[in-house]
């Protein structure tokens, strides 16, 4: 029996070989202001960060953003790699900082168990600027930073609601919104991360298909 019952990917740059809202921008025309979020007001909290660049996708529509999103490769072997994993009848979850209604496209596509999102609002299939942040009671992860979706309490909850140890639980992503799940998971992998994540992982990697030697 295998001892690992939940594994919990970050989306972007991690089961996808890219950054949706990324690709989604450059492709839209408003790739210079979302990077200016990221290099030039650092000093506003992640949260409202998120906030503030759902005010950029106002106008565009759900179709638009879908579309593009489509041309955001998988990383090798991810189709392999989950597949193996639900033959083994180990759940499977995204947590993603995104938006709900490209991380359930994913999730469809690849028949993956749950998703976790933040909810880019819309209004007859146009984007409204507005945006629930999954992070509704603001918690802060270990890192002490509060992002749009704190991915240390998804994978808290996720396993209370499945009746499992999170140390019975794989956690892997690449950004630092993805620290807090890293280091509370059983198993933390970072995949293709920045030092300022790796020294939180048990193990660092460039082949997500190192997971399957764990299970």
């Amino acid at each position: 029996m295998n001892r690992y019952k939940l594994v919990m990917f970050d989306m972007d740059g991690t089961l996808l070989n890219g950054k949706g809202i990324f690709v989604i921008a450059e492709k839209l025309g408003f790739y210079d202001e979302l990077l200016s979020y990221f290099k030039n007001k650092t000093d506003i909290p992640f949260y409202k960060r998120s906030i503030e660049i759902a005010k950029l996708c106002k106008g565009f529509t759900r179709d638009e953003f879908l579309s593009i999103f489509h041309s955001v490769p998988l990383q090798n072997n991810a189709e392999n790699i989950i597949q193996t994993l639900k033959n083994k009848n180990i759940k499977i979850a995204i947590a993603t900082d995104s938006y709900m209604f490209l991380a359930q496209d994913l999730k469809n596509r690849l028949k993956i168990d749950f998703a976790f999102a933040n909810n880019l609002l819309t209004n007859n299939g146009t984007i409204t600027g507005d945006i629930e942040i999954s992070n509704k009671d603001l918690i802060s992860d270990i890192t002490g930073n509060i992002y749009s979706i704190c991915k240390e309490q998804t994978l808290t909850d996720l396993c209370k609601k499945l009746s499992i140890s999170v140390d019975d639980s794989i956690a892997v992503g690449d950004g630092i919104v993805d620290i807090g799940m890293i280091k509370k998971a059983g198993i933390g992998i970072a995949f293709n991360a920045s030092d300022k994540v790796n020294k939180y992982a048990d193990i660092v990697t460039n082949d997500l298909s190192v997971i399957l030697d764990y299970i």
